[in-house]
């Protein structure tokens, strides 16, 4: 039986249009992005398949081109649809900040990274900087690999800073394993860009640990 030929009650997507769409499950959610599945599949079992092969939905969403297209059902246009969603879900609120909002508020920096950095399969260190407002005035990638304190440079922190005439930073980073918890290196991660920003009266507002959609604020917990 098709999806068309279950009770309304049951369909995704009429589920999603009258209850919203947290309200559905991982399954479903994907089951309305596929709108079709194959010969004597439908779209909710492919759904259910990808899911199970992946192990969970930021694996999926995550997966290498041919990873994911190695699928039956899913192909390259698949895949190009997907991460039009994903972008078109991230660039709103890069878009709603870079009109001149502060951020000041704690969601719209938390949002901000969970889409920029927080489902990234490898270990990003980036840096928000922002006027003496609090808004933002751009976001960089300063290192990517293994972090620690050896290759991350505080120089480099600061020499960007200056370029762009921050009165205050935010430091972020990821944990592609799902674990917010920080680190040793990860303390000193915050005190030597911290040490060597306030030389220069930059001051570092938090040091936020993205992992998917769990953050680790250093502020919050009184590590700064």
């Amino acid at each position: 039986m098709g999806i068309s030929d279950w009770p309304e009650g049951l369909r995704p997507r009429e589920r999603l249009i009258k209850h919203g769409p947290r309200a559905l499950s991982d399954i479903e959610l994907l089951t309305i992005f596929l709108r079709t599945g194959l010969p004597g599949c439908s779209a909710l079992d492919l759904a259910q398949r990808a899911l199970v092969h992946f192990g969970s939905l930021n694996r999926l969403c995550n997966a290498a081109f041919q990873e994911f297209c190695a699928i039956a059902g899913l192909g390259p246009a698949k895949f190009a649809q997907l991460h039009a969603v994903l972008e078109l879900a991230r660039r709103p609120t890069e878009e709603a900040l870079q009109s001149g909002g502060e951020l000041t508020s704690s969601a719209a920096v938390r949002s901000y990274l969970q889409f920029s950095i927080g489902k990234l399969p490898y270990d990003c260190f980036t840096v928000i900087f922002l006027d003496s407002r609090h808004c933002l005035i751009a976001r960089e990638e300063m290192f990517r690999g293994t972090l620690s304190h050896a290759n991350v440079h505080p120089r480099e922190v600061v020499r960007s800073a200056l370029r762009h005439n921050a009165a205050a930073v935010i430091l972020a980073h990821n944990h592609p394993s799902g674990n917010p918890r920080p680190s040793s290196q990860d303390h000193e991660l915050t005190q030597l860009p911290g040490d060597a920003l306030g030389l220069m009266e930059v001051k570092v507002v938090d040091h936020l640990i993205v992992a998917g959609n769990d953050i680790y604020s250093f502020a919050e917990h009184g590590d700064m």
